[in-house]
């Protein structure tokens, strides 16, 4: 098979990337070791040029932008139909993926099937952050869906939740999960941790809950006098706007809690099991994910995780079994979830063991890829 997959987020060295951008590089490496052609396509938000390179086999090309008022989406969407169009003369194209709102303005092709992989789209987000929806947008999303053969959602919450908000209810979609590689993310030795450390992984913004993380900490330095909360990830703006989230969050850290925080900045995907071995706890409280690869990967190295009830979260951690969800929005519930791993660390390392047990049952990047090759092929075969 040949998979196109159209995203500007494909991981490139030394820039941040975001869980989309991971996920594409992480699957598409193992199609191609599993003999597939695949080829990516996207707009060069990095460096502004034209740019192609082969990741591990991944063909990936980055097109240049053409930023023009009012025009440069009609413009770059043009740029991708006609690159995809060069690739399918000279190699075909079975299958176009993309995420939520892709397919818009994408000009298809007969011969090959187009899916959207639902990772999270405007509809999902406004709604959970509290945001208004956005009406160009949300002609957008819509119109994108109504041009996809087919859909793929990372967890059966994301695929229920958007065919309501987009009013698509009858319409059918698969369920594969986001998919680990429980090597690279290996079982971490329960004895190299620094105790009564804290690590967080995720882009700074609101819905990331590092707000309502930093603010646990009050309700733990009396008891835990040698707590240290580490942060990595990229700050960001507030959604829609150019205003910088930092400071907002900066508000919240106050004297009593200052020195027990680092920011480590952005930390290479590559480094993040390190920092994840040496911390005796991660929490990450998002106030809501599609299926976040960042907790699966925690859990995949057999450490004690927390994170969120909301949302997807019981698709991914069985609450006390294979690690722990809490109200995201409280900060006394997250300091007392982390309060109890600091006093019964042992009974928590068990729990931990048994998620790194389900990741390998249920997440292994070897069993989800057969899984999507097997829904591309029928998918091909679907007249």
């Amino acid at each position: 098979m040949h998979i196109c997959f159209v995203t500007n987020e494909y991981p490139k060295h030394t820039f941040s990337h975001g869980g989309v951008g991971t996920f594409i590089r992480t699957l598409g490496r193992k199609l191609v070791e599993k003999g597939h052609r695949v080829t990516v396509v996207g707009i060069n938000f990095y460096t502004h040029t034209c740019e192609a390179e082969s990741d591990c086999g991944v063909s990936v090309y980055r097109l240049k932008p053409k930023i023009i008022k009012g025009l440069t989406w009609y413009y770059n969407n043009r740029a991708i139909s006609k690159k995809i169009k060069s690739l399918h003369i000279q190699n075909p194209i079975d299958i176009v993926e993309t995420a939520e709102l892709g397919l818009a303005f994408i000009t298809k092709i007969k011969s090959i099937k187009y899916v959207i992989r639902l990772h999270g789209g405007h509809h999902f987000f406004a709604k959970y952050e509290n945001r208004k929806i956005k009406l160009r947008q949300a002609i957008v999303e819509k119109r994108s869906f109504r041009k996809a053969d087919e859909l793929i959602a990372v967890s059966d919450f994301v695929g229920k939740e958007t065919m309501l908000l987009l009013g698509f209810e009858n319409r059918n979609y698969t369920v594969i999960f986001n998919p680990i590689d429980v090597n690279k993310f290996y079982q971490s030795d329960i004895n190299k941790f620094d105790r009564y450390t804290i690590f967080f992984a995720g882009t700074l913004v609101e819905k990331k809950g590092i707000r309502q993380l930093i603010e646990s900490l009050n309700y733990l330095v009396d008891e835990f006098p040698k707590v240290k909360l580490l942060i990595a990830g990229r700050d960001a703006n507030l959604p829609g706007t150019t205003i910088p989230y930092r400071p907002i969050l900066n508000k919240s850290i106050n004297d009593k809690i200052a020195s027990h925080i680092k920011f480590l900045g952005v930390v290479s995907n590559e480094l993040i099991p390190s920092f994840i071995e040496k911390s005796q706890v991660c929490c990450y409280p998002s106030h809501m994910e599609a299926m976040p690869l960042a907790w699966l990967e925690v859990m995949a190295m057999g450490k004690i995780f927390i994170g969120s009830s909301i949302g997807p979260g019981k698709e991914a951690v069985k609450n006390g079994i294979t690690g722990y969800l809490i109200d995201p929005m409280s900060p006394k519930a997250i300091a007392s979830k982390i309060k109890y791993v600091f006093n019964n660390y042992n009974e928590c390392i068990e729990i931990a063991k048994k998620g790194r047990q389900k990741i390998c049952n249920e997440f292994d990047i070897n069993s989800i890829v057969r899984k999507n090759i097997n829904t591309y092929e029928k998918i091909i075969n679907i007249v």
